[in-house]
């Protein structure tokens, strides 16, 4: 082959090799953006998916936990002393009432305002926070200590309660509404959540949802 024909095949050579090096390094790079395009499907499924488990597992959680809700008028109250009938006047003067601790009757003009008591609370104000569908709540301060107290403090609601000391009871515990009470042998007497759940807030008050606060405030309220 002639010197001039060498040169020339050596250069194509050259050339050839300069294509396919850069044809190896175009597919090095295309190969890497197909691994990272898939990466991504991955990782977007992977989270899709993770998406819809924990959206499940909420769901699931949120049927299992939910507990229906007791219907008041089939819940059963063993020993529940009942007073229908009862007059709700208004009065200025302190009331005879026929069940002690008092359940219903005339009362005070001003209610007593709901809250956690540490000294004995006007029976005609407590009454009138009774119509309003509050419950009341009693202990005797010689049976039931301070940790029997926190014990009443920690199973009541929040509003629509009043829980006060009530003198020479007759049981240790004793939890009114209006027109309905029980006599409990203790703080841990399963019919007390019974009547709370049957009673408060009951349409059976003769002013229910009527205020709780913004009345009176008896001496010894903590909370």
């Amino acid at each position: 082959m002639p010197p001039k024909a060498k040169d020339q095949a050596k250069k194509l050579t050259v050339k050839q090799e300069r294509d396919a090096r850069r044809a190896e390094k175009v597919q090095a790079m295309l190969a890497q953006q197909k691994r990272q395009q898939r990466n991504r499907r991955i990782g977007w499924i992977a989270g899709l998916g993770a998406g819809v488990v924990a959206v499940g597992l909420i769901v699931a959680f949120v049927v299992s936990s939910a507990t229906p809700k007791v219907d008041p008028a089939s819940i059963s109250i063993g020993e529940l002393k009942t007073y229908p009938g009862l007059t709700a006047n208004h009065v200025t003067t302190t009331v005879d009432y026929e069940m002690t601790p008092p359940a219903g009757g005339d009362h005070n003009a001003v209610w007593l305002n709901c809250g956690v008591y540490d000294q004995p609370v006007p029976n005609e104000n407590a009454v009138h926070a009774l119509e309003h569908g509050a419950v009341w709540v009693t202990y005797d301060p010689a049976l039931v200590d301070d940790a029997g107290v926190q014990t009443l403090r920690d199973e009541l609601p929040s509003t629509y309660i009043v829980l006060s000391p009530f003198e020479n009871l007759g049981a240790p515990v004793v939890a009114s509404a209006w027109g309905n009470q029980v006599f409990l042998e203790g703080v841990d007497d399963t019919r007390l959540t019974d009547f709370v759940q049957k009673f408060w807030r009951s349409n059976d008050a003769p002013e229910p949802g009527a205020a709780c606060t913004g009345g009176l405030n008896a001496d010894g309220k903590v909370a």
